[in-house]
């Protein structure tokens, strides 16, 4: 549906915002880096928080750094005008509005960069800069990859970690457990992890001066602490999105006045809220005299308090550092331990633990008043807090400006020796692709590979639905944002496409510039021994995957390309121009992976002109054994979606008449599967044997067609379209026999998973349908309507067996093909194309 005039204006002009904000930032990345400016900025512009703000700290008041210029990233009108308060006379710090021009250029040109979350997503590093992420603070809370679900969440933070020269971490629990597991930094990273405990903690440590300097500028901001003793009450934020916490401040506001009312007149308990929560806290009238300013340091009113009390939030690890009391407050902990998840069991934490916050005042003040150490204290202490001597700033500095690593905890990721294997996955979309590139994560030996998975960045439920399928060892990037580069570049790489002439890789410094620096942008300084574009339809992807550092490279040819080339599709052949564009580059990959030896052969004769004969081989397609064989048992009334009424094909193939057989097929409703034809055979079928049916089970461009050709048949109670399901394995094995109408195919999955549930087989013929399944057991017949009958007639007479497949020796027989194709020495590729094509 068109939208109205109003939307479209929205719409357009919110084109044109991005287009302006792509090009300022392009414009940015050209200007010359200066070496000598530190740009930093601490959970995206909240203020000068955090390990940032103790490195500039520290660099700020050394002699030998005076000649470092200071940027920091600001978004906060409250910390912007206490910046402007402590530093807008200093010749050499000033601030950027976070988002700004100002703030692009500055992270563009900056010699140094320092985050502790992350930069967004157009943020690429450029060759010069060093990028130091300290992140904030050690994990108690799962992370990353080990949150479940949390592969696309992560996205963003494993792409700033593997764009680091540097990772921060706190000890050496933060680094194994943190970077190398849980953002699987092991084995692809290059940089460098430092292990030398956090700046911030060096904040900890406030002289009397600096104490009472922190108690009158919270009288300033309206606290009133006086000479009182001071319990910071510093719950973590709840929720799974940064972008959209919690909103459980009028519970945080009850539970600091029931902690405060067990503690005495004499201590005042004092609330800090994680940083994303802030804004929504300081909204609220009745936390004006308890909340902490997000202008003060975290780790300086650490420093100013005698006792803490939080629940799951790393607060807590750095306040080990000071020997004082610790009281963790836990509401929700058996909801929270199933929820999100917690590395270190709740029951073992260093100090008392309730989910009661008149308890936890009680517990406190008992502390408070003199009661003994928790046991676990002093052991906890040594483990999270190793390195806090107070001079943790200058030894990272030592190391990021300095150059001085000896003698420093500065290694390099862990590495284990397997082969680094990346793999483009497509659009993620159910059909053939997706299905087999899963089936093969499934099976693939991942003892023996680091494999990582390459995405576009997609919310669509089924793309969602199918990227949950992924194997939980495979490393998951995603490609977020868009490419960076002038319009300029932009239209001189699109203008060179369109006229089927694009460079070959590494040929034009512009387009290998151009290039080069999305691989970086979207991959840091990931490196891989083996990269394989599985998908095979996208020249976008296919040149990414080109210009990443050295590896071997591969791409699969799923079907008899040249014949997708031509398809047509709605009187048009989509697919001309940008397959054309993808077979101009056959000639710089390695390997050429049909799915089928019969397909490598049709392949390596149709597209000779493209590659040389020899990057031709085969690895063919797996089939999902397991859920096969689990999914075909499930009953057919679990495939209704909510709400859906039982189809008429359903309940009819659900009756036990042993006298009605069923013909099954499953794909897409598109012109190569040909589901016309199999239509106008089943009508001439089903005169003949009023006991047949037919049912069709996928979607696709031509659903509304064919539904019209099945009325016009008067077909309309016999031959069904099911729709897309989720487990056409049920349906295939209620049904009878299994027929393949298509044009043509590459190794098609249904046919290996019609033989998995041992139905008998009835199919057209295409170059690859002879090597599509061990043995020599489906009926082919020719392409034509009349053949397509005879074969189905020739089951209905007990002339077409079943299929079977040996699951385990076929799955081992492919696993072998396929590494044998990653231990193939790589080929000597060409520099240009073997011939160009212009394809209008």
């Amino acid at each position: 549906m068109r939208l109205p005039l109003p939307g479209r204006l929205n719409r357009y002009v919110s084109r044109a915002g991005r287009a302006v904000r792509a090009e300022r930032i392009a414009y940015t990345r050209h200007l010359r880096i200066q070496h000598d400016v530190v740009f930093y900025e601490s959970f995206a512009g909240n203020g000068v928080l955090d390990n940032p703000e103790a490195i500039f700290r520290h660099l700020l008041n050394r002699p030998d750094f005076d000649h470092l210029w200071h940027v920091w990233s600001i978004a906060d009108d409250a910390a912007i005008a206490h910046f402007d308060a402590e530093f807008g006379a200093h010749p050499r710090v000033r601030f950027v509005r976070h988002g700004s021009f100002a703030y692009w250029r500055a992270l563009s040109t900056a010699g140094f960069v320092i985050n502790n979350a992350t930069f967004p997503p157009a943020f690429g590093k450029r060759p010069g800069q060093v990028y130091l992420n300290t992140w904030h603070g050690t994990p108690l809370k799962l992370m990353g990859f080990d949150i479940p679900g949390g592969a696309i969440g992560a996205a963003n933070t494993l792409r700033n970690l593997l764009s680091a020269d540097f990772v921060l971490a706190a000890n050496e629990f933060m680094a194994e457990t943190m970077y190398e597991d849980a953002f699987r930094l092991r084995n692809v990273y290059q940089g460098r992890i430092i292990e030398e405990g956090y700046p911030r903690i060096d904040r900890q440590r406030l002289t009397d001066t600096q104490a009472a300097h922190v108690r009158a500028e919270l009288d300033r901001a309206g606290i009133a602490v006086g000479d009182r003793r001071i319990v910071l009450f510093a719950p973590t934020w709840r929720g799974s999105s940064f972008h959209a916490p919690d909103d459980n401040v009028d519970a945080l506001a009850a539970q600091t006045a029931a902690i405060q009312a067990r503690l005495g007149d004499d201590t005042v308990v004092l609330l800090k809220t994680h940083q994303i929560v802030h804004a929504l806290a300081a909204k609220r009238p009745r936390l004006r005299r308890i909340l902490v300013p997000n202008t003060l340091p975290t780790n300086v009113i650490l420093g100013a308090s005698d006792a803490l009390i939080t629940d799951y939030s790393s607060i807590f690890f750095d306040y080990l550092a000071t020997g004082r009391p610790i009281a963790f407050f836990t509401p929700d902990a058996d909801a929270y331990a199933h929820g999100r998840g917690t590395y270190l069991p709740l029951d073992q934490l260093p100090g008392p633990v309730t989910a009661d916050p008149a308890e936890a005042g009680r517990l406190m003040a008992e502390m408070l008043d003199g009661g003994a150490p928790h046991p676990r204290y002093a052991e906890w202490a040594a483990r999270f807090t190793p390195y806090e001597d107070g001079a943790v700033t200058r030894r990272v500095v030592d190391i990021v400006f300095r150059g001085a690593a000896a003698g420093r905890r500065v290694r390099a990721v862990r590495a284990d020796g397997r082969t680094r294997l990346l793999f483009f996955l497509g659009g993620m979309r159910s059909n053939g692709i997706t299905t087999s590139v899963l089936n093969l994560l499934d099976a693939i030996d991942h003892n023996r590979y680091d494999v990582t998975a390459l995405m576009p960045m997609f919310r669509a439920e089924n793309p969602l639905q199918n990227q949950a399928l992924i194997h939980p060892a495979v490393r998951q990037v995603f490609r977020i944002g868009g490419m960076n580069g002038s319009k300029a570049l932009q239209l001189r790489r699109r203008a060179r496409d369109r006229r089927g002439l694009p460079p070959a890789p590494r040929d034009e410094r512009w387009h290998s510039l151009l290039w080069g620096s999305e691989w970086a942008r979207v991959f840091g300084s990931a490196r891989f021994d083996w990269v394989a574009d599985f998908s095979g339809y996208s020249p976008i992807w296919t040149n990414l995957l080109l210009h990443s550092p050295y590896a071997q490279r591969a791409i699969w040819l799923h079907s008899q390309m040249a014949s997708d080339q031509q398809r047509i599709i709605g009187g048009k052949q989509p697919m001309r121009h940008s397959l054309g564009l993808v077979f101009s580059l056959y000639h710089s990959f390695d390997h050429l992976v049909s799915v089928s030896e019969r397909l490598t052969e049709l392949n390596r004769a149709e597209l000779a002109e493209y590659a040389p004969a020899d990057r031709f081989t085969t690895v063919r397609n797996l089939p999902n054994v397991d859920r096969v064989l689990t999914a075909q048992r499930e009953p057919l009334p679990s495939l209704l979606e909510p709400g859906e009424a039982v189809p008429e094909w359903m309940a009819q193939l659900q009756q036990t008449d042993h006298d009605t057989r069923w013909f099954v097929t499953v794909g897409r409703l598109s012109s190569e599967k040909n589901h016309a034809r199999l239509i106008r055979a089943f009508a001439q079928v089903h005169a003949d044997d009023p006991s047949t049916r037919l049912v069709i089970v996928g979607t696709g461009p031509l659903e509304d067609a064919l539904r019209r050709q099945i009325a016009a048949a008067g077909l309309d109670h016999v031959a069904f379209l099911a729709g897309q399901r989720s487990n056409p394995f049920a349906v295939l094995a209620a049904s009878d026999c299994f027929v393949l109408s298509s044009k043509y195919e590459g190794q098609p999955m249904v046919l290996l998973e019609a033989a998995l549930c041992d139905l008998p087989i009835v199919s057209t013929v295409f170059g690859s349908v002879r090597d599509a399944l061990p043995g020599d057991t489906i009926h082919v017949v020719a392409q034509s309507d009349d053949a397509l009958r005879d074969g189905m007639r020739a089951f209905l007479h007990g002339d077409v067996p079943a299929s079977t497949l040996d699951a385990a020796a076929y799955t081992s027989e492919v696993i072998a093909e396929l590494d044998t194709l990653i231990a193939t020495p790589p080929a000597v590729v060409v520099t240009g194309p073997v011939r160009t094509h212009r394809w209008g």
